[in-house]
């Protein structure tokens, strides 16, 4: 089914149920939208809508159907953190789903945000996010054991995080300098207990010679944060999602959910991607001219048949304090994979430190006794 937002001035429900009238939300777990009275389930029809690469010449953004999110909208921004989210019209927002403060302010409707045309459902439920980190708390290093063994109360909020990715064909012709490594066997003298002596030793040298060449690359989904959010260390440590389960947007998975406004434009987003495929390509390239060292390396590219998607990615983000000091962790809303900060045990990194003194201070004795 597809159902149809709506919005009174007494009430925040968005979809209501067919049985009671009561607010519906997206369930991970029927992955159909749930009553939150009644319990009624409504299975939501699967889009038609596919994934449409757009030219990143092109400015299709003044196409005003990029813009309708299917439901009414308004923008949120903290005052603490920065952080830009979209919540239904005539939702109060109290807290900020990214930081945690209750500064938050309401903004004007977000008309002019590209809606995604793709998105991954959450799979994963909050008790599951929950468990998950407990599971992965278990097994840190170098944390309190209070910690480890204690129970965590965190304010876990379901996002959906915004992502461009970007494909793109190159063409790089490069130059460098290839050394290969030789050997070859040289006499020579030393003076040994006032006793001068010869001896053999087999010594390298490097030959390098000039090497040039041409190499073609295709990029497709180079995947980048628009999160303004979160440091990309900590997204990727979420680990790779399964971009081919990406089904078409409909407002019916936001429903219950917040859905993060993009703070890093296309544009930005395309730098950063353009680093990433030069990375990769000098990396490639390298492999390519082979030998022992490379120096000089020079490569110039070229990018043509430039394309992008705007696409929407579930984490469960969770604020949480130990004594005292603010934490944060994020899980995967499809696969469960937990990232986040811990806190760090003082007594069991200095006993760590003492056993590595321990056991590398025998080892350097006997290194130098045995010269």
């Amino acid at each position: 089914m597809t159902m149809e937002a709506t919005s009174s001035s007494k009430d925040p429900v968005t979809f209501p149920c067919p049985g009671c009238g009561g607010p519906m939300h997206f369930d991970s777990e029927a992955q159909a939208m749930k009553c939150q009275f009644c319990g009624r389930e409504e299975t939501i029809a699967a889009s038609d809508e596919q994934a449409i690469e757009y030219d990143l010449e092109l400015d299709e953004e003044a196409d005003p159907k990029r813009t309708d999110w299917g439901i009414r909208q308004q923008a949120v921004k903290c005052q603490n953190c920065g952080g830009e989210s979209l919540i239904p019209l005539l939702q109060t927002a109290t807290l900020c789903a990214f930081c945690g403060s209750p500064k938050v302010l309401l903004q004007d409707d977000s008309a002019d945000t590209i809606r995604p045309e793709t998105m991954i459902p959450f799979q994963i439920s909050k008790d599951e996010a929950v468990a998950s980190f407990r599971a992965w708390k278990k097994k840190r290093w170098f944390v309190p054991n209070a910690f480890k063994k204690g129970q965590i109360d965190s304010s876990l909020a379901g996002i959906y995080i915004p992502y461009w990715t970007f494909d793109s064909d190159t063409y790089s012709h490069y130059s460098a300098e290839r050394g290969d490594y030789h050997y070859r066997t040289e006499t020579r003298t030393r003076t040994v207990n006032g006793k001068t002596e010869t001896y053999t030793e087999t010594v390298r040298y490097t030959v390098w010679r000039h090497v040039s060449g041409d190499y073609g690359r295709s990029f497709d989904d180079v995947l980048i944060p628009a999160s303004g959010q979160y440091d990309g260390e900590l997204l990727r440590k979420l680990g790779n999602f399964r971009l081919d389960k990406l089904t078409g947007y409909l407002p019916e998975y936001l429903s219950g959910f917040i859905a993060e406004r993009y703070s890093v434009n296309r544009n930005e987003g395309w730098i950063r991607a353009r680093g990433q495929m030069n990375d990769t390509l000098h990396h490639e390239i390298r492999r390519e001219i082979g030998g022992d060292e490379i120096r000089g390396l020079s490569v110039g590219t070229k990018y043509f048949n430039r394309t992008y998607k705007h696409i929407l990615l579930p984490i469960w983000n969770a604020n949480y304090s130990y004594k005292n000091k603010p934490y944060r962790y994020m899980v995967n809303g499809q696969t469960g994979l937990v990232s986040g900060h811990v806190p760090r045990s003082a007594v069991k990194i200095a006993l760590f430190t003492l056993c590595c003194i321990a056991v590398a201070v025998p080892v350097i004795w006997w290194i130098l006794q045995n010269e």
